[in-house]
């Protein structure tokens, strides 16, 4: 076998000495800053998948985002309605929102992607894989210099990523997602 299906193996195995050390680590993660710059992913064979190389030009943050409910913005002056509630259902999952905090904390990368790192009562922690767009060696690749391209900015706000699709509905195809493509507001906007 190789290298990275151990690593995925020792990642997914729940015995005692990978309990003690994930719970460590959450310990000093709760101190550490929301968003953190590191200097070499934790799931290495996750990040390797997102397209992460070992070289100048990928960063990978490790993005923290609170769990539970989302709370409504306060009206302060309009009337309120006897059924409105303070929570607000969001359509975006927690992964979407730490892969879009961790690229407004580095406007100069694209997100290559983002995976599920731990979470505890409180928190979740995503690992979010980032490319610099004007990197010499990121335009010289050729795997992956399409993120310098203009038509490619900002795929994170647009809901072009693994999350943002999702969220979208866009892994359904036929019957029951007829309104989903091209987006769900140009599919209302075709029908008035």
């Amino acid at each position: 076998m190789a290298l990275f299906k151990y690593l995925r193996q020792a990642w997914q195995a729940g015995n005692d000495e990978s309990k003690r050390l994930l719970k460590e680590r959450l310990v000093a993660w709760r101190q550490e800053p929301v968003t953190l710059r590191l200097a070499h992913p934790t799931r290495l064979d996750r990040a390797r998948s997102l397209g992460f190389k070992a070289k100048l030009g990928y960063i990978v943050v490790r993005q923290r985002v609170i769990g539970g409910g989302h709370v409504r913005g306060r009206n302060r002056k309009a009337r309120r309605s006897k059924h409105r509630t303070n929570s607000v259902a969001l359509s975006m999952s927690y992964q979407e929102i730490a892969e879009r905090r961790a690229n407004d904390a580095f406007p100069n990368c694209e997100v290559l992607g983002s995976y599920f790192a731990a979470k505890d009562g409180n928190y979740h922690w995503f690992e979010v894989v980032m490319a610099d767009k004007a990197h010499p060696s990121i335009l010289a690749d050729k795997r992956v210099s399409w993120v310098a391209h203009p038509a490619n900015r900002s795929k994170v706000f647009r809901g072009l990523t693994s999350p943002g699709k999702e969220s979208r509905g866009l892994r359904h195809k036929g019957k029951g997602a007829e309104k989903m493509r091209p987006s769900n507001r140009a599919n209302g906007r075709r029908a008035n």
